[in-house]
């Protein structure tokens, strides 16, 4: 069995997706339409270095089977569980959180298989 058939099987929950949130001129921010990804959510807290370079406490680590954004945004569950406004602005929804960091790392002897976590 390949890794990317033992993550498919282990990537069985539903996250919501918000991809990387642009400036909309008055200070606040817009983000594209949410889509649900298949996922492995743990929750654990552990120190990382975000996308700046800083430490910072993870709540959180996903395994995805899809590529994410750093500062893009997931929430565990489906679309249908947001209401239009959570749907809208990810900061609103309660259990929403920001990626502080995406890893991908090719599998050992691949080029096209891939491990990716996002930390939360």
């Amino acid at each position: 069995m390949g890794l990317e058939n033992l993550i498919t099987q282990v990537c069985v929950q539903t996250a919501v997706y918000w991809g990387t949130p642009v400036d909309d001129g008055y200070g606040g921010k817009t983000f594209a339409d949410p889509v649900e990804l298949k996922c492995r959510w743990e929750n654990t807290t552990q120190k990382i270095l975000n996308a700046n370079g800083e430490e910072t406490v993870s709540r959180a680590w996903v395994l995805l089977l899809e590529d994410v954004e750093e500062l893009g945004w997931l929430f565990l569950g489906d679309l249908d569980d947001l209401d239009s406004a959570e749907e809208a602005d990810p900061m609103s929804a309660d259990g929403a959180y920001e990626i502080q960091r995406f890893e991908k790392t090719p599998a050992i002897r691949s080029t096209t298989q891939f491990t990716r976590v996002a930390y939360l």
